[in-house]
């Protein structure tokens, strides 16, 4: 009888780092071209017909990326490689209106909304990749044999030999194969020898941030200061985000104004069509309803209905960001970097109260009641 082979995927000890970097590098390459090019006054590189775009050198650092995990066995190279691959992509995916219009038009209006989308993608996979994952035996031998990489550096550290043998007694308490029960048992023996050799964890570059940011969190925002500077938050981007529809109901009743509005849309190539007015309306509209949302949702936070305000702010700032950002890019173009910016920054804020403060409290309102007035 034939052994069946098992190629099932296995997801690498530290994807969520190689994804953060990833993330982080397409970020930065996109926004500092932009940012560049518009400084420099889009500068052409070459002479005569030639032109060297920088998608160019987007598809250069993508294939060096790409080759990088393909030679080296470094843990290292995933580090170097998941930087090159987010600079590349980034560079490459900036002249995606060049690619989509039959003028090789890189200004077009699309190209926006296109890369944000992209970019939205790849943070949904690093939040899905967030999630705990489904733990097997053959899971556990494949991470515990990553740990083990550090061996050969002689950089194997107190915490990588506990989660290596943590993994590793796993595989020995819940596995069925007599192989994976050997070789397993073989490695545990192997570590135990190690020990004097350790050396003192080191923290990577993220966790020393993280730490850095959890000591500077539990010293200067607790539960009050924070409710305060998220009601502050919501509410002042609530009116801000208010402000171009206000205009435009203001606006209604002076044709002459609209007229230019519409002038400067079309000229822009924003608006090319009835349908194209249509998505603008829906957009203006769109945006003053959230930003009304937003204020509400400031309003119960600072009156202390804490879960009610929270659980309304993630929504419209899930909304904002996922659906209500892709025409904002459309019409509003790279200007709304700073905004989304400003956005994640908030929704991520109303995440971490809800982490440190909501999710282990008592939602009977009752208990609520008597413990706020014990305080």
């Amino acid at each position: 009888m034939l052994h069946k082979k098992n190629r099932s995927a296995i997801i690498r000890n530290r994807v969520k780092e190689y994804l953060l970097i990833t993330l982080i590098s397409f970020a930065a390459s996109v926004s500092l071209t932009r940012l560049f090019l518009e400084l420099t006054g889009y500068p052409t590189i070459g002479r005569g017909e030639l032109h060297i775009a920088h998608v160019l050198w987007g598809g250069l650092l993508l294939f060096s990326g790409t080759l990088m995990p393909l030679i080296f066995s470094n843990r290292w190279a995933f580090d170097v490689s998941a930087f090159l691959s987010g600079t590349g992509i980034g560079l490459f995916i900036d002249e995606v209106g060049k690619f989509i219009t039959q003028s090789n038009d890189y200004f077009h209006p699309s190209a926006a909304p296109i890369i944000y989308a992209f970019f939205l993608l790849t943070v949904l996979l690093y939040i899905e990749l967030q999630r705990p994952k489904v733990m097997t035996t053959r899971q556990s031998l494949y991470e515990a044999l990553q740990e083990l990489e550090e061996l050969l550096d002689d950089d194997l550290s107190i915490k990588e030999h506990r989660q290596a043998i943590r993994k590793l007694d796993f595989v020995i308490e819940n596995s069925q194969d007599p192989q994976q029960l050997a070789l397993a048992e073989t490695l545990i023996e192997f570590l135990n020898k190690r020990i004097l050799n350790l050396i003192p964890h080191q923290p990577t570059f993220f966790e020393r941030w993280y730490y850095r940011y959890r000591r500077f969190e539990a010293k200067w925002f607790m539960k009050q200061r924070l409710r305060l500077i998220l009601a502050f938050a919501l509410i002042t981007w609530g009116f801000y985000t208010i402000f171009e529809p206000f205009i435009l109901i203001r606006a209604f009743n002076q044709p002459e104004i609209i007229a230019i509005m519409i002038e400067n849309l079309i000229t822009q190539n924003l608006v090319r069509n009835n349908s194209g007015l249509t998505w603008y309306q829906a957009q203006i509209g769109l945006e003053g309803t959230l930003g009304l949302l937003s204020i509400v949702a400031g309003i119960l936070i600072l009156i202390k209905k804490d879960r009610v305000g929270v659980r309304a702010g993630i929504a419209i700032f899930l909304v904002m960001l996922s659906f209500a950002n892709l025409l904002l890019f459309y019409f509003d173009q790279f200007s709304t970097i700073v905004n989304a910016i400003f956005q994640f920054m908030i929704f991520l804020l109303l995440i971490r109260y809800r982490q440190r403060f909501l999710s282990h409290e008592n939602p009977d309102p009752v208990s609520e009641s008597k413990d706020t007035e014990k305080k």
